[in-house]
């Protein structure tokens, strides 16, 4: 089932956030100061099965990124994350943005997923992330 995060489900996002084997947190406690803020002024969308968040999207609707992409590694290549993500872009649209962008580490299969997807890599960051942009 997909639907809209509540507070209740954080706990959980944060648990599917640190069980991710690709693009994992360098240091979660900016990410969780981070994350307080976007709870309150993003929209997550979770796909919930077997009683708990098992995936998540979420964009920022201050500058017109996909910050969040994650399934749990236990219920990946299910099409989780194809079912998460134009949830989160339709999000960005509805806040007046005609495209996304998002950075993913290079050389992985996130990488791969998002060329699949149709994003068109927009250059490189310094520690080597892909950026990527798509219409919306």
């Amino acid at each position: 089932m997909i639907r809209k995060a509540t507070p209740a489900d954080h706990a959980r996002i944060s648990e599917v956030r640190l069980a991710v084997r690709e693009n994992r947190l360098g240091q979660p406690a900016k990410v969780a100061e981070a994350a307080r803020w976007l709870y309150q002024h993003s929209t997550f969308w979770v796909w919930e099965e077997d009683g708990a968040v098992q995936g998540f999207s979420a964009c920022d609707p201050r500058d017109g990124t996909i910050f969040a992409l994650f399934v749990h590694p236990d219920y990946e290549a299910r099409g989780i994350g194809r079912a998460l993500l134009p949830l989160a872009c339709a999000d960005l649209k509805a806040a007046g943005f005609a495209s996304a962008a998002l950075t993913t580490q290079a050389a992985s299969r996130a990488e791969r997923f998002y060329r699949a997807d149709g994003w068109i890599e927009t250059g490189r960051l310094s520690d080597g992330q892909v950026v990527f942009e798509k219409k919306l």
